[in-house]
């Protein structure tokens, strides 16, 4: 039996208000921002995260960490 614990981890991203393009995301609705914000994290991280997380979950009998995409 598997009992998946789920974490909350927190990231911000600052931005540049005067620059054009920050201007432009801030403009969208928070709750777009938050997902399209999100979705670029996932993106662009779990790939790279791979192989830190074969290192971490190498040789473990209890748990396994995962990126939840």
């Amino acid at each position: 039996m598997t009992v998946s614990i789920k974490h909350n981890l927190e990231f911000v991203t600052e931005f540049n208000e005067n620059h054009p393009v920050a201007k432009q995301l801030l403009s969208l609705p928070h709750d777009f921002q938050v997902t399209m914000l999100e979705s670029m994290l996932k993106e662009l991280m779990a790939p790279r995260l791979s192989s830190i997380l074969d290192e971490v979950n190498a040789g473990s009998s209890y748990a396994v960490l995962k990126v939840v995409q």
